[in-house]
């Protein structure tokens, strides 16, 4: 009983069926009593027959066109959303109109079909602008899947592993010798040989999810190469700087002797010759002097130890330092009680710096000093403020030997930067915003 009524109710609860008693029921009162008059009324056989066709037929017509109205509109929209679905957004359905409700529907379907097509196409577009960056870039990165099989390579990490992309692909990371680097810290520098070549490597890992399932992705980048230009870079400054210094000292003590030795070989000698060779040797001291100063200086600069970290009241500090200047008296503005981990010496050496750099440029002006500090988040932050006349040329503060005061060495600033940045800050100068002067700001880590 239970398998018959089954098909009866299925049928029933299909959508068009419902659709079409809904069509019949509209018209079955009117077609009963129709029927009724005229098979109830005196009527020959002929007529009733004719009549009960004429009035039967139409209306099973129309109950079934009704169906049709309703349901082919509704096949198409399926229709639509089956191929947007199968990701195919070129077709459109027709029959859309504003003033219509099932048209607005319509046009609602095709607009999303259309959005959905220009984003498909800009996902494309975008996609194979990136393969063609990761295949250009000098870089080499690997993704792999949760079970560090490699999923993606490009050509720098192909030359990396000296082998193509369909040898490598589908392989483990431990097959291809790079396990290590996914199990890590996930941004290190290291030095190793890969098949490809060996050197100092950079290497970054993160993580992302493609189909709900995590990958990781592995960017390996050649520092060998730049670490060498700035290798040389950096001896190139130290051979310009050093031929600069020893050519403004060897010229002059060159001449001098040249002078010297004529002024020895004269026979018979100037009456004055003594004392010309007195203050020809002289010079010639005193440029070896200044040449041996140069060369003290440049060997502080390389020789300059690690810090030895402590604990350090910073404001104590701060005013203890600001008590040293005697020829002004520096503000000490208000600030929070701080306590970093710093060489205490090596710190005090660079507020010493600043501060007498500061006076330097305040005395020219008759201004002042101050001195201020603040919590910058996780840095200490000191800011060293001055009213003299500012900086005139930025981009030469930080070149050794560069200065512009009179019997100034050009390593003061240097040294300074060079400890900040040891103690893992920075240092930075430049002109203040709110009146003449300059202002260094130091920031070292709390």
């Amino acid at each position: 009983m239970t398998r018959r009524r089954q098909p009866i109710r299925d049928w029933f609860e299909c959508h068009e069926n419902r659709v079409l008693l809904h069509a019949l029921g509209a018209g079955l009162i009117a077609v009963i009593f129709a029927l009724g008059f005229v098979w109830a009324g005196v009527f020959s056989g002929k007529v009733r027959w004719t009549v009960t066709i004429v009035v039967i037929l139409p209306w099973l017509m129309l109950a079934f066109s009704a169906r049709e109205q309703v349901v082919s509109p509704l096949r198409t929209l399926a229709n639509l959303l089956e191929a947007m679905r199968e990701g195919d957004y070129s077709i459109r359905g027709r029959g859309a109109r504003a003033d219509d409700a099932l048209g607005e529907v319509m046009i609602q379907v095709n607009a999303i079909g259309a959005t959905l097509r220009a984003q498909r196409l800009g996902a494309v577009e975008a996609t194979a602008l990136l393969r063609k960056v990761m295949q250009e870039i000098d870089v080499a990165v690997f993704t792999f899947d949760s079970h560090e099989r490699l999923r993606l390579v490009n050509r720098a990490a192909e030359r990396l592993l000296a082998q193509p992309a369909d040898v490598l692909l589908e392989r483990t990371a431990l097959e291809l010798g790079l396990h290590d680097l996914l199990t890590e810290e996930p941004k290190q520098a290291i030095s190793r040989a890969f098949p490809g070549g060996s050197g100092r490597w950079d290497v970054n890992r993160s993580t992302f999810r493609e189909g709900g399932l995590p990958h990781t992705m592995l960017v390996v980048t050649d520092l060998t190469r730049a670490l060498r230009e700035e290798e040389l870079q950096a001896w190139q400054r130290i051979v310009r700087v050093l031929g600069h210094e020893l050519n403004n000292s060897l010229t002059p003590i060159k001449s001098i002797a040249g002078s010297l030795a004529t002024l020895v070989s004269r026979n018979p000698k100037a009456e004055d010759w003594e004392e010309d060779m007195v203050k020809g040797l002289a010079v010639i001291a005193s440029r070896s002097e200044s040449l041996s100063r140069f060369m003290g200086a440049y060997a502080r600069l390389a020789k300059l130890p690690r810090p030895r970290l402590a604990p350090v009241d910073l404001s104590a500090l701060l005013r203890r330092v600001a008590g040293l200047e005697t020829r002004l008296a520096v503000t000490v503005q208000p600030g929070p009680d701080l306590t970093i981990q710093a060489d205490s010496d090596q710190l005090e050496q660079v507020l010493i710096n600043l501060i007498r750099n500061a006076a330097d440029a305040a005395l020219e002006t008759g201004g002042g000093v101050s001195l201020q500090w603040s919590s910058d988040g996780p840095n200490a932050s000191v800011r060293v403020l001055d009213e003299g006349l500012g900086l005139s040329n930025t981009a030469n503060l930080f070149v050794p030997f560069f200065t512009t005061k009179p019997g100034g060495s050009g390593i003061g600033l240097v040294l300074c930067r060079q400890i900040a940045e040891a103690h893992g800050g920075s240092l930075t100068l430049a002109n203040r915003t709110d009146r003449k002067g300059c202002e260094a700001h130091l920031t070292i880590p709390g």
